[in-house]
């Protein structure tokens, strides 16, 4: 008797387990699809306000103080140069930060309070970047208002995003990877070169994406380490026509980025300026997801082509 009390006791717990797991279901659903909906309805309705905007025109001509006339051309060279910066100062420093603190690191207190600060630093909001790059590359260094202090103040934004997912792609990796290799007489840089590395580019790669996508979209640091909100004339070319057909002059001049002139036009009273932002914002948008797909389809070809 007793043993069927206690089967019954047991089937209504299962059962009551069963109902709160249909509605945690429900309601993640439900907040899922609110999300979905939200931003749904805000991408259709700056896509009806901006899509009539979108010309060759937009795309080459400066902005202006009439809204008709207006476009982005200084804005997305400035994102383009800014990201550039970005990439080339954060990826490669990152990518190394994650290698030596997963692999050749020593495990003692230094090293696991690096890793802690790492860590929180990926949560740290964006304006206190732009604090620190206000006092330390304007100011100590004499970098000034240019696309180089901007590239490296993005650059400190994303590297904690960037080393944490070189170390947990790193971490992914088989142990018997490692034992393999060096069963086989492979040194540690020989591991890691050859195996850990190649193996785990997928992860690394969508972690730099990731980060990318988060510093094109940032305004607070820009803004703080003075980006200009108007600005009618593009940096100098990278490249020259005389020896050596390369010049760094554009990393110092002013720059504007687009959610700037974005954030300039939603500012202004016409209505056409609010059009002109929408149309803005539709690119970045796209720039964005653009990003993000092509993460997804690179780290899809990569892992076709480990074979554990």
């Amino acid at each position: 008797m007793n043993d069927a009390k206690k089967l019954e006791r047991l089937r209504v717990i299962i059962a009551r387990h069963k109902r709160w797991d249909l509605i945690f279901l429900i309601a993640g659903i439900l907040a899922l699809m609110i999300a979905l909906l939200t931003f749904m309805a805000l991408f259709i309705q700056m896509v009806i306000d901006g899509a009539p905007r979108l010309s060759w025109e937009f795309f080459t001509s400066f902005p202006s103080r009439r809204a008709e006339s207006a476009g982005i051309l200084s804005a997305w060279v400035g994102t383009t140069l800014v990201m550039l910066v970005t990439a080339v100062s954060a990826v490669p420093l990152g990518i190394a930060a994650g290698v030596y603190l997963e692999e050749y690191a020593p495990k003692n207190f230094f090293t696991e309070l690096i890793e802690i600060n790492v860590t929180n630093l990926a949560g740290v909001p964006s304006i206190i970047y732009g604090l620190l790059a206000l006092g330390l590359f304007v100011y100590q260094l004499g970098l000034g208002q240019s696309i180089l202090a901007a590239g490296l103040t993005l650059a400190l934004l994303i590297l904690p995003i960037v080393i944490v997912a070189t170390r947990e792609a790193i971490r992914s990796i088989p142990i018997a990877i490692r034992e393999g290799s060096y069963a086989l007489g492979a040194t540690k840089w020989e591991t890691v070169a050859d195996h850990l590395l190649p193996y785990s580019a997928p992860g690394i790669l969508t972690g730099v994406i990731i980060g990318l996508a988060r510093a094109i979209g940032e305004t607070a640091p820009i803004i703080t380490i003075g980006a200009l909100t108007f600005i009618a004339f593009l940096p100098a070319s990278p490249i020259k026509s005389e020896f050596p057909f390369i010049s760094f002059e554009w990393l110092s001049a002013p720059f504007t980025v687009m959610p700037i002139q974005m954030f300039n036009w939603v500012s202004r009273p016409e209505e056409e300026f609010q059009y002109n932002a929408a149309a803005a914002g539709l690119i970045l948008v796209v720039m964005t997801l653009t990003m993000n797909a092509l993460a997804i389809y690179l780290r899809y070809r990569m892992r076709q082509k480990i074979k554990w």
